[in-house]
């Protein structure tokens, strides 16, 4: 019974979900009829697909052909069944639609996330779970795309769904899921790698059990102390478990369907020369340390009611009193990498179209001391992300920082986008919070996705050489 009413709620919720998001869908398409900012390639690209010219590809787009593909896949059959014209149906407003249907789909896939990763105490969990998926569908960065033909909105669709699949032990499923995430985004290959990490720790955590057994030792891998002595045992059993014949051959059952989309992504790149397809100008990869750093200050930031309180704060300070010397270690590497490792793309200084644009321009660009002077809130953001996942495997947390580290630090662009999927990955394990902090975790979205469609549609501006119609957005 009471699955049946929590499937009416959350059936309500989608309905409504769908609703609100069509009246704001067709405010922004009233608003701004013509592709705008990356649309102009995308757009244009679609439509020549549209009409079955899959032979022509502008060079400027640097991402595979997977938002267009499944574009036509869509909108062809309506266009057979419905006898409409290609032209209409392949129109700027139908091709922004598909993210529409996609925002639908990621609700619903957080849902089933969130069902699996916290299936215990149904009845009193149940309320917590829908509005928990509900929320995160409405995260901001990922919301506002969903009104126009990027690619952010399929790519986390197939990404979670893979790690859907992955979750329910169904690994070939989620390998095919796999690689249709990296036709929408090539960097999604490092999800798929996180999925094929989950497995492993897994069966690490039971090789440890075993093997902490025979020594009749109890303690996980995560209760092991913060020390160079627990440091060395976890060290030594890594390297025993990855030279043991009979432990390589467990990965290599549970993970081959994740090897081979692997390898296959090997051979595109070496192939292609490269991750990326089309203009490579603006796509450099450098180790971009500090980008890390503002990943784990925008995930305090929008986690904040569902993660931060008193008893954390007390810990942290506790924490600090306790490592002194680990902490004063941590603040001189993070002080290290920010000197020798901060990069700053050319379009984070010029387009000021984009929120970056003016969080580096009213803060990191006030004084050349203030990126420094911020390392005391990187160390508590980067605590307080460890913190709310300590419940979980210590080799599970090591999967997620090296994924971690792989889609973040190449990246020299400051780019809210690339966070998106980080984020909710890391929002879906943290405990489930309570119903009021759930509220107002849904208010704060609801208050900046109002704010920034507001400013994207009804504040616009000019360039001084140009007459186009310039928005600002994420």
């Amino acid at each position: 019974m009471l699955e049946r009413a929590e499937c009416y709620a959350f059936t309500a919720l989608c309905s409504v979900n769908f609703f609100i998001s069509c009246l704001i869908f067709s405010s922004v398409s009233r608003e701004q009829r013509e592709p705008y900012m990356d649309e102009i390639f995308h757009i244009p690209q679609a439509q020549k697909y549209c009409q079955g010219k899959f032979n022509q590809w502008d060079p400027m787009i640097t991402t595979l052909p997977g938002l267009y593909l499944l574009s036509v896949g869509v909108i062809k059959p309506v266009v057979w069944l419905a006898d409409f014209s290609g032209a209409v149906v392949c129109s700027t407003a139908m091709l922004r639609f598909i993210n529409l249907l996609f925002n639908c789909g990621n609700l619903y896939i957080l849902y089933l996330i969130i069902c699996r990763l916290h299936f215990k105490d149904k009845s009193r969990l149940a309320a917590r779970r829908v509005l928990s998926a509900l929320t995160l569908s409405t995260f901001p960065v990922l919301y506002f795309f969903t009104f126009l033909y990027y690619t952010d909105a399929g790519s986390t669709f197939f990404t979670l769904f893979a790690y859907l699949m992955c979750l329910y032990g169904c690994h070939k499923a989620s390998a095919l899921l796999g690689i249709c995430a990296i036709l929408f985004r090539q960097t999604n290959i490092i999800w798929v790698a996180f999925c094929a990490s989950t497995v492993v720790a897994q069966k690490m955590d039971e090789a440890w059990r075993v093997e902490q057994s025979k020594k009749r030792d109890e303690k996980t891998p995560s209760q092991v102390p913060l020390s160079v002595s627990g440091v060395r045992r976890v060290v030594n059993f890594l390297l025993y478990y990855f030279t043991t014949p009979a432990n390589v051959k467990t990965v290599i059952l549970v993970a081959w369907p994740y090897g081979l989309v692997g390898a296959g992504f090997v051979t595109f790149v070496v192939l292609n020369n490269g991750i990326v397809v089309g203009d490579r100008t603006s796509h450099e990869a450098c180790l971009n340390f500090p980008q890390l750093f503002y990943f784990f200050s925008f995930t305090l930031v929008f986690s904040l009611p569902a993660s931060l309180c008193y008893h954390r704060l007390v810990r942290f300070v506790q924490s600090l009193r306790k490592h002194p010397f680990l902490f004063l270690l941590m603040a001189a590497l993070f002080l290290l990498l920010i000197w020798k490792f901060t990069y700053v793309h050319k379009y984070l200084l010029a387009d000021n179209r984009h929120f970056p644009f003016y969080v580096w321009k009213r803060i990191f660009q006030k004084h050349h001391l203030i990126r420094f002077l911020l390392v005391p809130g990187y160390l508590f953001a980067a605590w307080n992300f460890y913190d709310t996942l300590k419940f979980k495997s210590l080799f599970w947390l090591l999967a997620l920082s090296v994924c971690l580290l792989a889609a973040t630090v190449p990246q020299k662009l400051l780019e809210f986008r690339y966070f998106i999927l980080p984020y909710l990955l890391y929002r879906v394990h943290i405990p489930l919070p309570s119903l009021p902090r759930l509220l107002l975790e849904f208010a704060l979205y609801t208050a900046v996705n109002a704010a920034t469609l507001y400013i994207f549609i009804y504040k616009t501006f000019h360039w001084p050489d140009s007459s186009a119609v310039q928005r600002f957005m994420w």
